[in-house]
């Protein structure tokens, strides 16, 4: 036992003396002198030092921040870039104060006046996977994550106190400089004051208040964060996540924005009053928000490509296949392989997929360069599952439903926040397409007001809204893919105008429109009929099987995606003088009839379908990575617009309500809907030719009654019985 009472050898840490130094402080210091080597002395191949440049360049303009890689920190030393990882809260300050430290070196001397350094904020970038929303668990607490989204609403800019001076206001009293955390954790102020003054009565309780001229504040923004359309399961509601931006990370992204963003992952205090005093608060519950050290807005238009870079032997690959000589079939084929033919439809919808070249004019106006393509026509004909797979196939696709979709659900809506009571703005499914496809079914189901929001989205690929003292304007830059059906379920070619009731303002935003009649042809129904049964009959075996001469579809996706960001094709000289002189002539022709019948053409021919013309072209010499669009591509755009909107407007007037248009003619619709309600009451059943026949004994034009029958019809409010002989009232 020797030893036993020996004071070196057996001690306490509790009782250690105070000029012991702290290993803390220790660490501390060595951390921040790392970081002052990192900016001074990192530099890349050719002995450019790069973070210490990028620190001088940008103070000297006063821009008083440093973008930093952590792959680099990682490179230069990878015990360093391991504590930003997992305690970012402690070094990142410890990262700033070194990066002003080193501003103030590399900028000296400075004019008079500016002797005091300006605070540096550090922006972090990373190369790696980002994390989706809902892979964040709890062990991520705290950490630095990187995450992708969609950026749907935005509050003002703010301030908020990082350092408080408070004051007691019974003894006047000043404490200074009092630190506050960063993010959305406050400040809680002294139920008491501790100063002590003889003669004077104790401060009461609660004497503090904040004095704001004393106090040092930074600016911060909140913004709501989305999971992309793309990443929700199916029937899954996307997750949110409130973001945290202050000081140079403020007014970074607009709403409608695909971002990724790095940030510590934080927890907050749900500060919500109860009326009842006794009631429990949950105090150890928080609600998890992200605090933003860097924000990475993704270009337009690339979509996902933006975060799945292509490898070389892959963009090779998509080179090889530009190339092929019938690519434009190979492509058409690839769409929807499990539909058996529409072929026509297939090239317009490729045409859609890949888009012509969207044109800043030198005045700052723009030309769109997306395609919209309505399908009109019968039920069963597979519009529906066209647009699930455009909607899978495109880089950034949404899938909307016309009747359960309003105006500010595609558009955008403004909102009063819960918790703040202030307005805010969120996009909808046509900002959230913005660089893609929206794809809209029933888009006749739509109330007529919903269709007109999306007129100025259709053409000029913005949508302005002018609501609670917010005026903006977001983007739209998508291309829209409508399926509708007819008035009457089926088409009808007897009733002509009667089958649509889409006014000519939206019908002349779509370039191509299709009608699909379901018609009855021996042959093409058996030969349907097969095809149908092969799709079921091999629907167990796997689905990677393709069909020779077809593109497999994550190779379709990658493909267009390349070719979208790559590419921007012009009409060619040669294209164009052709082009000019087939509108001309489109044009004398369309004046021809008009002259011989006496009757307006339902789809003018105007410098909109002219544009349209060129659109499909182009998108065709993109599918060829070409530079220029020749003229067998403005044949084959001539050829679609022919077999579509020309042969749409020949079958059955698309007019909508054209030729009733005039106030007249309102009164007179309005006056013939009062008498037929008057004497139909709800539940009775009449004759369809026995109510036409008794209006046209009153002088009334028969087109206009038919016309009233076909608006009730499409609200529901009457019914058909009997292969349309009885009209049944329903409401």
């Amino acid at each position: 036992m020797e030893g036993f009472d020996d004071a070196g050898i057996f001690y306490s840490d509790n009782f250690g003396s105070e000029d012991q130094p702290d290993e803390n402080q220790i660490d501390r210091l060595q951390v921040k002198k790392r970081f002052k080597e990192f900016i001074r002395q990192f530099h890349e191949g050719n002995f450019s030092y790069r973070y210490r440049d990028q620190l001088k360049r940008h103070y000297n303009l006063g821009q008083f921040w440093l973008d930093v890689e952590l792959d680099d920190v990682s490179s230069f030393d990878e015990t360093l870039a391991e504590k930003l990882l997992k305690l970012p809260s402690e070094y990142l300050p410890l990262f700033e104060d070194a990066a002003k430290e080193v501003a103030d070196d590399v900028t000296r001397p400075r004019p008079e006046g500016e002797e005091e350094v300006e605070d540096i904020q550090v922006m972090l970038t990373s190369a790696s996977n980002p994390c989706g929303l809902r892979q964040l668990k709890s062990d991520q607490m705290s950490r630095l994550v990187k995450i992708p989204g969609i950026m749907i609403a935005a509050s003002g800019v703010r301030s908020k106190a990082t350092r408080l001076a408070i004051q007691c206001r019974g003894c006047s009293n000043v404490l200074n400089n009092i630190h506050v955390r960063p993010g959305l954790e406050g400040y809680a102020l002294p139920r008491k004051c501790n100063t002590e003054q003889a003669g004077r009565p104790k401060c009461p309780i609660d004497p503090y208040f904040i004095m704001p001229d004393k106090c040092r504040c930074v600016d911060f923004q909140i913004l709501k964060l989305q999971e992309a359309p793309e990443d929700v399961p199916n029937g899954e509601m996307p997750r949110h996540m409130t973001l945290y931006c202050d000081r140079y990370l403020c007014d970074r992204v607009v709403p409608g924005n695909r971002v990724t963003v790095m940030g510590i992952y934080s927890i907050k205090k749900t500060s919500k009053p109860t009326k009842n005093p006794r009631e429990k608060v949950n105090v150890g519950i928080r609600q998890p928000y992200f605090r933003v050290v860097g924000i990475q807005v993704n270009t337009e238009g690339s979509g996902r490509s933006s975060q799945t870079s292509l490898a070389p032997s892959e963009e090779e690959d998509i080179r090889r296949l530009a190339a092929t000589p019938n690519i434009y079939e190979v492509i058409a084929k690839s769409v929807a392989p499990s539909i058996w033919g529409s072929l026509d439809i297939k090239k317009a919808i490729a045409c859609l997929l890949f888009g012509g070249s969207r044109k800043r004019l030198p005045d700052g106006l723009t030309r769109r360069g997306d395609v919209n393509l309505l399908l009109l026509g019968d039920p069963g004909t597979a519009k529906s599952q066209l647009l699930k797979f455009v909607e899978r196939c495109s880089p950034i696709g949404v899938y909307t439903s016309g009747k359960g979709s309003s105006a500010a659900g595609l558009t955008a809506s403004v909102n009063r926040d819960p918790q703040t009571r202030n307005f805010v703005m969120e996009g909808g499914a046509m900002v959230l397409a913005d660089g893609g496809v929206v794809c809209i079914d029933e888009f006749d189901k739509m109330r007529q007001d919903d269709r007109v929001a999306i007129h100025e989205a259709m053409e000029q690929q913005t949508i302005s809204i002018a609501k609670a003292g917010i005026t903006t304007t977001l983007n739209s830059r998508c291309s829209v893919l409508a399926a509708a059906n007819s008035v009457f379920g089926r088409w009808d070619d007897t009733k002509g105008e009667e089958n649509i009731d889409f006014m000519p303002t939206i019908l002349s935003r779509f370039d191509m429109i299709f009608v699909i009649k379901d018609e009855h042809d021996e042959n093409r129904d058996v030969t349907l009929a097969k095809h149908v049964m092969n799709v079921h009959l091999n629907a167990l075996q796997t689905v990677e099987e393709v069909a020779e001469g077809e593109i497999p579809l994550n190779t379709l996706k990658k493909y267009i995606a390349f070719c979208r960001s790559k590419c921007g094709p012009r009409l060619s000289p040669e294209a164009a003088e052709k082009l000019k002189n087939r509108y001309v002539l489109m044009r004398n022709n369309a004046g021809e009839y008009e002259r011989e019948t006496g009757k307006r053409v339902s789809i003018p021919i105007t410098v909109r379908q002219l544009e349209a013309i060129i659109r499909i072209a182009e998108s065709q010499a993109k599918m060829r990575l070409a530079a220029f669009a020749t003229s067998a591509d403005v044949d084959e755009a001539l050829r679609l617009f022919q077999v579509s909107t020309l042969d749409a407007a020949t079958s059955g007037n698309l007019a909508g309500a054209e030729g009733f248009t005039t106030q007249e003619d309102q009164e007179l619709l309005g006056r013939i809907e009062k008498q037929i309600k008057r004497r139909f009451v709800i539940g009775s059943q009449v004759s369809e030719h026995a109510m036409v026949q008794d209006f046209a004994r009153q002088k009334y034009p028969e087109r206009a009654v038919q016309k009233v029958l076909g608006l009730m019809l499409r609200r529901g409010e009457i019914q058909h019985r009997m292969q349309r002989k009885l009209l049944y009232r329903v409401k």
